[in-house]
């Protein structure tokens, strides 16, 4: 019972503040997506990802270690998902990236702060980085049949991650008023991160949901079991395996659908993998954590 109310106090809020943008849209209310996300993708999170690297709370050494084996992960995930799409028939396009990319960002910074207090979020930062620089390199290309590698460093998330880990690697210490500002401006981040999920959520439409709903069970058991092979052949601890494996088994991310529908990919089917995979891990995600907790 314990055990159950642990993990209930640490996934609860994160998907209360999900339901509270659900339950914006459905009450009619206006919300600017495309400002709040804008706000959150070039100020709050890029904030936040500094200062989580920055502070120092981290070893660089456990950091770096986890970056490799976040990168192997990932790269093992599109491996095994490019011959499952091959096997099943379905479109590399539509369906490879989705299944490979989870949500680590709204939901997996959350879940790890609540989960492995600072310390976990510092290390779910670096999972989300690395996996943020192979979506937008391999994942773009994936999607629109095109790539430029270019992209990755323009992207603020990515700058706000190579300086991070240049102030960690380096020791070097930023003074306290910068860093008091940063950090404010990064605790937007996660609400506004969760509750733009639940508004995004709230205004997509699930298409064939028994296949889209086996696939979602597939990725979760793919992913997981990955990341926790990978992570166990790397040796890391507790906290680093488990934020390693609740990263890679976050459920389909809404950037997926939004980069489906940019580079002309048939986006329904992206739309009901967001959507019922979402659904579907306010059940999986509590088992996983209670495996770590």
């Amino acid at each position: 019972m314990t055990l159950i109310l642990t993990v209930l106090q640490i996934v609860t809020p994160v998907f209360l503040l999900a339901a509270i943008g659900f339950a914006w849209v459905k009450l009619g209310i206006d919300y600017d997506t495309a400002f709040v996300t804008r706000l959150a993708m070039t100020l709050a999170v890029p904030a936040l990802i500094f200062v989580a690297l920055a502070r120092g709370d981290i070893d660089p050494g456990a950091a770096g270690t986890l970056a490799l084996a976040a990168l192997v992960s990932y790269l093992a995930v599109l491996a095994a998902i490019w011959a499952i799409c091959r096997v099943m028939r379905l479109g590399l396009r539509t369906y490879w990236a989705p299944l490979s990319f989870g949500n680590t960002g709204n939901l997996g910074l959350p879940l790890a702060l609540f989960a492995f207090g600072e310390l976990g979020l510092g290390f779910a930062v670096v999972v989300f980085s690395v996996g943020a620089m192979v979506q937008f390199t391999l994942g773009i290309m994936i999607v629109a049949g095109t790539v430029n590698p270019l992209r990755a460093l323009r992207e603020p998330m990515v700058a706000a991650t190579l300086l991070g880990g240049l102030f960690l690697w380096q020791e070097w210490r930023v003074p306290a008023v910068a860093l008091n500002t940063l950090d404010l401006i990064g605790q937007m981040a996660i609400p506004l991160m969760l509750i733009t999920l639940g508004v995004a959520v709230a205004r997509l439409q699930p298409q064939g949901l028994l296949r889209v709903a086996g696939l979602s069970l597939l990725k979760l058991a793919v992913c997981g079991a990955v990341a926790l092979a990978v992570g166990t052949a790397f040796g890391l601890d507790r906290i680093t395996l488990g934020v390693l494996v609740v990263q890679l088994a976050t459920p389909v991310a809404v950037t997926s659908y939004l980069l489906a529908v940019k580079y002309g990919a048939d986006a329904p089917p992206v739309a009901g993998l967001v959507v019922v995979s979402t659904l579907m891990a306010v059940g999986s995600l509590p088992l996983i954590l209670a495996f770590f907790v």
